[in-house]
């Protein structure tokens, strides 16, 4: 407290300490003027009312009167003195009222920076439905319901959704941990072959948990598919092939919105083709093509779902007579497109990125090829000898290219 404002203080208290004096001395000299213009005034102590009863004889107020307003002036006097005492303790408690003032205020400014301050506004816990249900059940209105701490608060339906920093806290923990699952997921899998089984089997473990989550469901379905490419038996392909499909088809329906959940599940039915018969490889082949186009229609600058059309219409166009014919025959219309549909796709992956990967200019090389543009599939050829061998698919890309390579004369 500023100096100034502690001789206000001291000031102001002796101020009304002098008001005080002023008003027992005024009271002292109005007493003694009543009594003296109160003629015959004698105290009887043999009067009837007995022994120590005092009556004021006069021709003044009745004697009732008088005494009432006798102990009334000798309370005040009481509490006038009672007061002077008290006044008295403040003045001598003044000069160190300054002192004392500044160590309080000292104390509760370091207790306000212990608190912290990452909170910008109050919050109140949020009741117990089962005290909020008793509450209305006993037909109390919502300002009659009380807080926990035992004030009394209006209980509004805002109030009731309203929560605590600690409870939004929890309830983002959930999102947290799958932020964090899927961030090492994606982080493993270009790693090596059991790391792609342990993706699989995290991914499993948290299912109960996430299985209702899209961005969750999509790489499930990519766990079972890089699983698949990793086995060994033609059992244990088919399996994950299997169920991959199973999650596929839960997650389009789950979000029909979510663009990799179509392109994983359109992936999914063209691994199932090689263990499918030929009537459900050609279903199949429908399913991958319509979900692709969806794919692509929600996210149209994904490279992949342009890579993967432009492997299903080139596999369309080396379709024979026959295997047209039994599709007709099967659905009504065959599957049509052409290697000019396929090099389109081709060509869309290498201008959304650039060296996409070895395999997309593999296909580029004999789309040109077949289209008698043997100059640029050569250049499509060095393209791809220049990119390392990494993944599998890489390896798959080499081969074709070690066989192309001598037909265009690289």
């Amino acid at each position: 407290m500023a100096q100034a404002d502690g001789k206000v203080l001291v000031l102001g208290a002796l101020a009304g300490a002098a008001g005080i004096g002023l008003a027992v001395v005024f009271y002292q000299g109005f007493r003694a003027r009543r009594r003296g213009s109160w003629p015959r005034c004698n105290l009887n102590h043999t009067n009837a009312l007995g022994s120590g009863a005092m009556v004021v004889d006069g021709p003044g107020l009745p004697w009732g009167g008088q005494a009432e307003v006798l102990e009334r002036l000798e309370a005040l006097i009481q509490c006038v003195s009672e007061l002077k005492e008290e006044m008295k303790s403040l003045k001598s408690a003044l000069p160190t009222l300054q002192d004392q003032v500044r160590e309080e205020l000292r104390g509760r400014g370091e207790a306000r920076r212990a608190i912290p301050l990452h909170r910008s506004t109050p919050t109140r816990r949020k009741r117990p439905a089962g005290t909020i249900a008793a509450a209305r059940g006993g037909g109390r209105s919502s300002e009659e319901a009380e807080s926990e701490g035992g004030y009394m608060t209006a209980l509004t339906d805002s109030e009731e959704e309203e929560l605590s920093d600690a409870e939004q806290g929890e309830e983002e923990q959930p999102a947290d941990r799958l932020c964090v699952l899927l961030e090492r997921i994606d982080g493993m899998r270009q790693a090596t072959e059991s790391d792609k089984r342990e993706i699989l089997a995290l991914l499993l473990e948290q299912r109960e948990e996430f299985g209702q989550n899209s961005t969750f469901l999509w790489r499930l379905i990519r766990a079972y598919c890089d699983v698949h490419d990793v086995s060994c038996t033609l059992e244990e392909k088919k399996s994950h092939a299997e169920t991959g499909k199973k999650v596929g088809e839960e997650a389009v329906s789950l979000n029909p919105t979510c663009a990799e959940s179509h392109q994983w599940y359109a992936i999914m039915c063209g691994i199932m083709a090689e263990y499918d018969t030929v009537q459900n490889k050609i279903k199949n082949g429908y399913i991958f093509k319509d979900h692709l186009d969806k794919a692509i229609e929600l996210k149209p600058q994904d490279p992949m779902s342009y890579y993967l059309l432009g492997r299903w219409c080139y596999a369309v166009a080396q379709l024979s007579w026959i295997e047209r014919k039994v599709a007709a025959t099967l659905f009504g219309e065959p599957p049509s497109a052409t290697v000019e549909d396929a090099l389109k796709n081709f060509l869309k992956v290498e201008e959304i990125q650039p060296g996409y990967s070895k395999n997309n200019y593999v296909f580029l090389a004999k789309c040109y090829k077949e289209l008698g543009q043997r100059d640029k599939a050569r250049k499509m050829c060095e393209a791809a000898s220049s990119m390392n061998t990494v993944t599998k698919e890489d390896e798959e890309a080499q081969k074709e290219l070690d066989s192309l390579c001598p037909v265009l004369g690289v």
